[in-house]
């Protein structure tokens, strides 16, 4: 591979392109708003067993009717369960020392993944052959996973495992953020120390990055410290993927101002804790072109 982008070797859904110029486009329509939400008891134990009437949804602090209701545990096939699964695999210098940990781990989680599942994996034999080299274009690699699964049906789910270093995107981190914002996409970082000094500004900020993406989208961010580490790491990936519930509704703010709007779910059990995306960015119809733009054309 070459390219500061093909450092970031992508093993699902789709390979990122070194050197691409242009962002991707994304639609600006969005009717029914689905959210992805993992609950949890007391103890910090997964609870898969509730019932629509449990949940209450809210945006902007507004009462939302809740039209979709698919709970991960259910044995109907259904189009909302699906896993769109990405991986994003971070193949840069920095990551050299940690290259074999990520190449195990991302075998071994794989091969976990039920088959039942709607998965789509390419690149898969090229893991072991993948040797560390180049910098990291990790931002741009995310926008153009998120691009490729926008439009498509389920749920989306991005591994990354990475340092959180980058170096080379094109992409600024708040475009990003907002893109993730705006996709319904969990990304649950696997964060590997790298060669960084763990208390250095670079390796802060990249883990700033992490949590802050991890954040803005439900997922979690995991810090495996060994090998030993790595199993725990897929089976908490794989049972929260196992016991979340897609509740899914038509926001009443018919506004297209591409401002972003909370979203608050609430459970009627006390004593639970939920965990989702804080938001979204609402539908925007495109900028009119200015009359001197207009004259140009």
């Amino acid at each position: 591979m070459t390219g500061s982008a093909a450092a970031l070797a992508v093993l699902a859904l789709i390979a990122a392109p070194a050197g691409a110029q242009q962002p991707p486009v994304f639609p600006v329509g969005l009717d029914l708003v689905n959210v992805t939400v993992t609950v949890r008891d007391a103890r910090g134990g997964l609870v898969g067993d509730l019932a629509e009437k449990d949940f209450e949804l809210l945006e902007d602090g507004r009462p939302q009717r809740i039209q979709l209701f698919a709970p991960a545990s259910s044995p109907e096939e259904r189009a909302e369960l699906a896993l769109n699964l990405g991986m994003l695999f971070d193949t840069s210098e920095s990551m050299h020392n940690a290259l074999k940990l990520s190449q195990q781990s991302a075998i071994r989680f794989l091969d976990a993944i039920p088959r039942a599942r709607d998965l789509v994996l390419v690149f898969f034999e090229r893991i072991l052959e993948t040797k560390g080299m180049g910098e990291t274009a990790l931002l741009d690699a995310i926008t153009v996973y998120i691009s490729r699964v926008a439009d498509t049906p389920g749920r989306k789910v991005l591994v990354l495992y990475t340092d959180g270093d980058d170096t080379t995107s094109r992409m600024p981190p708040q475009e990003v953020m907002r893109l993730v914002r705006s996709t319904e996409v969990t990304i649950y970082p696997v964060a590997f120390v790298g060669d960084q000094s763990p208390n250095s500004a670079a390796a802060l900020r990249a883990r700033a990055l992490l949590h802050g993406l991890a954040d803005a989208t439900g997922g979690r961010v995991f810090e495996p410290g060994a090998s030993k580490d790595l199993a725990a790491i897929y089976q908490s990936i794989l049972d929260e993927l196992g016991s979340q519930y897609v509740l899914g509704y038509v926001s009443d703010n018919l506004r297209r101002d591409g401002k972003f709007r909370t979203i608050t779910v609430r459970l009627k059990p006390t004593g639970l804790k939920v965990r989702h995306r804080p938001g979204y960015h609402g539908p925007q119809d495109p900028t009119p072109p200015t009359s001197r733009q207009a004259a140009k054309k």
